[in-house]
């Protein structure tokens, strides 16, 4: 049975629709799927496979729903979950939400109980547990619509950037594939801006002093015309934390917009007078609670109507496709200096970050601000970085330079702690041709450990740097005054425990620790190397105070 006649042939007796549906999506365009495999998902599984799909199998649906969403993010393509019903659904829905609040691209195949099956001990209202998390529940409802159902599904992901469940009862898996007619793809594309919204979003930029414009994640792909129009109007250039190195190498960029601003950056998008979003969701965390844009005319271009004016007031939505907007109001706007003055683009030039303070000789913790700015000197620019959520994450978001907006995975829209190592991953398999880089903080790395095997398992070249506080330091820097018993623990040698899943390992206390890294980087990295870094733990990262503002 070849995989053209599994997608499109007649009623055959060894052909079932989980053949049908693995094969299916493997012939539009799947390149890789992750999960963990039980009697539900078997079938469904073995058939993405055999259609030649890529296959990671993790050691928790958890840590496989994050793979696929950081593959997704980090590829562009559509990321795929595999998943047993009941429990192994309800294991990966934090990485489900995650994906669904981010607009991932990501199908999730959950087997399901057959209908007729109410007393099934994994039987639980999958749909309603979807949609309680944001993502869409789509099902394969029999066999005569099961190839239009898959097409349907893929669809809504790839062409609107959705999270879906995509439910495969197993009455209905283990029954015959059925023919019927099938579309090639769906037809939704992007809007064009209409000619008024174009007319109107010109003349805000020519009658701007400072503009700046702020792209996020739906603004991937579009640098090219959003650096034309920003030299058109004189803008300055930002990112939301998930487009982090959309504007890499460009004299204008400001970096991260918000909570991981520099304080240069910060000042000169809080004196802006107009702030354009492309294709990023003005956040509280982007907008510093709006404070950051608080004295600016306020626009947001967003190809999806509901996201115009959802988390900040705007004084111009406008519906399109970043890159088709911007390329319209270019040929409407005119030339001016804008914000581009000299004296701006020499505070830019010579922005130092958030410098660390000087390295303290024969101190047991290295301070993580040191450690970041060595790693950044040490590590190939061309990498990939992945950061879990702690108290520790500014710094490598601050001082770790990317080479674009593919080069950092930040799966940070639940703020879940533990998804770092698996985000590493999922960013690893997507770009093997740079070197991942997975930066957790000891809570996280512990919670999400067991895909430690699966990263010495696959032999990834990568480095995880453990920013070791030895506590959940983000608990006990907020609440400075309370009992620390439940959020601070005996010191591990998470080193020591690396090694025993198959990695290369080492403790670091100071920069000089840091030449066992020199030596895994001239190796064969045929393994991940885990670094302990012992780090200090006296105060709040600076953008802790403005995280827990909303808390």
């Amino acid at each position: 049975m070849t995989r053209a006649s599994a997608a499109t042939g007649g009623v055959t007796g060894a052909l079932t629709v989980a053949d049908q549906v693995g094969t299916l999506l493997a012939e539009l365009g799947v390149g890789h799927a992750f999960g963990v495999v039980g009697s539900g998902n078997f079938h469904v599984t073995n058939a993405l496979r055999a259609g030649g799909v890529a296959y990671t199998a993790a050691r928790h649906e958890g840590g496989a729903a994050t793979m696929a969403d950081a593959y997704a993010r980090t590829s562009g393509e559509v990321g795929v979950l595999s998943v047993h019903q009941g429990c192994g659904l309800t294991n990966a829905v934090t990485g489900i939400g995650e994906a669904a609040k981010s607009r991932t691209p990501l199908l999730v195949l959950a087997a399901d109980t057959p209908g007729a099956q109410v007393r099934n001990n994994f039987r639980i209202d999958q749909d309603a547990l979807v949609r309680a998390v944001g993502a869409v529940p789509e099902r394969v409802h029999s066999p005569a619509s099961a190839a239009a159902d898959v097409v349907r599904a893929y669809g809504l992901c790839r062409d609107q950037r959705r999270t879906v469940v995509l439910g495969l009862p197993l009455d209905v898996q283990a029954a015959p594939a059925v023919d019927g007619p099938v579309r090639a793809r769906t037809t939704w594309r992007p809007p064009r801006p209409d000619a008024a919204s174009v007319a109107e979003l010109a003349a805000l930029l020519d009658g701007a002093a400072r503009p700046v414009f702020v792209a996020g994640r739906g603004a991937r792909g579009a640098r090219a015309e959003l650096e034309a129009l920003a030299d058109r109007c004189g803008a300055l250039l930002a990112t939301s934390a998930v487009a982090h190195g959309l504007f890499t190498g460009s004299p204008w960029s400001l970096g991260i917009s918000g909570g991981f601003s520099t304080p240069v950056a910060a000042e000169l998008i809080g004196d802006a007078d107009l702030v354009v979003a492309w294709g990023a969701s003005l956040t509280a965390w982007t907008t510093r609670h709006g404070e950051l844009t608080a004295g600016a005319t306020l626009v947001q271009v967003d190809d999806t109507a509901e996201a115009l004016g959802a988390n900040r007031p705007v004084a111009l939505g406008v519906l399109g496709d970043v890159a088709a907007t911007a390329a319209d109001v270019l040929d409407a706007c005119g030339k001016t200096a804008g914000y581009r003055r000299p004296e701006v683009g020499e505070r830019i030039r010579t922005d130092a970050r958030h410098a660390p303070g000087p390295e303290t000789p024969g101190s047991e913790r290295i301070d993580p601000g040191v450690l970041s700015a060595a790693l950044d000197e040490l590590l190939p620019l061309e990498r990939t970085v992945a950061v879990d959520s702690g108290n520790f994450m500014g710094h490598p978001a601050a001082y770790l330079r990317v080479p674009d907006e593919a080069g950092f995975c930040f799966t940070q829209g639940f703020q879940s702690v533990g998804l770092g190592l698996a985000t590493g991953i999922g960013a690893a398999l997507a770009r093997p041709d740079r070197l991942p880089v997975a930066a957790c903080g000891d809570g996280g790395l512990l919670m999400g450990i067991s895909e430690l095997e699966t990263a010495a398992r696959l032999g990834l070249g990568m480095v995880i740097v453990v920013y070791d506080d030895a506590g959940y330091g983000a608990e006990f820097h907020h609440f400075a005054d309370g009992d620390h018993t439940t959020v601070r623990f005996p010191d591990t040698d998470i080193a020591a425990i690396a090694r025993g899943h198959g990695c290369d390992a080492a403790v670091v206390r100071s920069t000089a620790d840091l030449a066992a890294l020199r030596s895994w980087l001239d190796g064969p990295r045929d393994r991940p190397l885990l670094l302990d870094a012992k780090v200090t733990a006296d105060g709040p990262s600076w953008w802790l105070a403005e995280a827990f503002k909303g808390h």
